[in-house]
């Protein structure tokens, strides 16, 4: 089953559940996916987005949330903070597992040695593989430096 038909269910299973807060972050996920597809139909794509493109909403909505949350935290507004984190809860459910900081090394080893790149102009080429092979697996503002640093 494909991420938009996933969502969906668990949409309408959340308004039979009557599960205020769960139906309105589902609800944000269905509206961000529909935004990204008004954006591939303008440009000429007309079966919308795929689930890469939706692994990649998902990651960063998740992210957005996450920092909402410690910046509530902060601002000393625990209410708002434990909300974000709500929110983050559900859109995990349909992110994949994330990789172990261990998984994650080995990833860019073997990214490394499959595009065979010795310098850092061969590091967007490594981060393309990765982005490929793991959207929403990892966090690519820190494995960014992780391949900057091995590459140097």
């Amino acid at each position: 089953m494909d991420l938009r038909t996933r969502v969906s269910t668990a949409l309408k299973q959340a308004m039979k559940d009557k599960a205020a807060d769960r139906l309105s972050t589902l609800r944000l996920i269905n509206a961000a996916i529909k935004d990204k597809d008004i954006a591939a139909r303008a440009d000429g794509n007309e079966d919308g987005v795929g689930d890469d493109d939706v692994l990649a909403i998902l990651g960063k909505m998740a992210k957005q949330r996450m920092e909402s949350a410690r910046a509530y935290e902060e601002g000393g507004r625990l209410d708002l903070a434990e909300r974000e984190r709500e929110e983050v809860t559900v859109i995990e459910e349909f992110l994949p597992e994330q990789l172990t900081e261990a998984e994650t090394i080995a990833a860019v080893e073997a990214a490394i040695t499959q595009i065979g790149a010795d310098s850092i102009r061969d590091m967007g080429k490594v981060m393309g593989v990765l982005k490929g092979q793991y959207t929403g697996q990892m966090d690519f503002g820190k494995v960014g430096p992780m391949v900057k640093d091995r590459l140097s």
